[in-house]
């Protein structure tokens, strides 16, 4: 399956609030396509979540998994998500903070405070109904693809901009050598 193209910040469907994908749809072989192609879009651009929206069309619809590599070295490992109608429904008092970049974003990194768990719902590409409470850096990559269904970015939930910096100066910094592509 060929990857898509991601549409980069300033691309008016990322601002957008996705619509929620129809029951009827789930029968049909062209969601599931659809699908294939966000998973090897985010593969193939090292990510660890992408957004429908993120390759053009404004549905919630949402694929994560991290197998942990040179994008996110350091986070814990999830199995492949494709998640429909994703919502959160109960955030964690507690935040933590943490840098975060995205694919629609390339070459960035910033310090965003995020819920330290999350309970979401959503339906699986079948139609089966999912809740589930995931913690660590697997919360944080439900609220920040939840966040692009919403038609928000990382840095809209920056308390200080001045933690906004390039990934050349974030490897400086922070002494790193994190990669956006293998």
């Amino acid at each position: 399956m060929p990857a898509a193209p991601v549409c980069k910040i300033g691309h008016p469907v990322l601002r957008q609030k996705c619509a929620s994908v129809p029951h009827k749809a789930f029968k049909e072989e062209a969601l599931k396509q659809f699908l294939d192609v966000m998973v090897d879009t985010m593969r193939k651009q090292n990510g660890v979540g992408l957004a429908a929206n993120q390759i053009g069309l404004p549905i919630r619809a949402a694929v994560l998994e991290n197998r942990t590599g040179a994008r996110y070295p350091s986070s814990d490992s999830f199995k492949l998500e494709r998640l429909l109608n994703l919502r959160i429904v109960q955030y964690s008092k507690k935040t933590e903070e943490d840098w975060e970049g995205c694919l629609s974003i390339p070459g960035y990194r910033g310090l965003v405070a995020r819920a330290k768990w999350v309970v979401y719902e959503a339906m699986d590409e079948s139609g089966r109904k999912i809740k589930r409470k995931v913690s660590g850096f697997h919360a944080r990559v439900i609220q920040h693809e939840t966040d692009h269904l919403n038609g928000f970015f990382y840095m809209d939930r920056m308390k200080d901009l001045n933690h906004w910096m390039h990934l050349n100066e974030f490897n400086r910094q922070l002494g790193l050598t994190v990669k956006e592509h293998d």
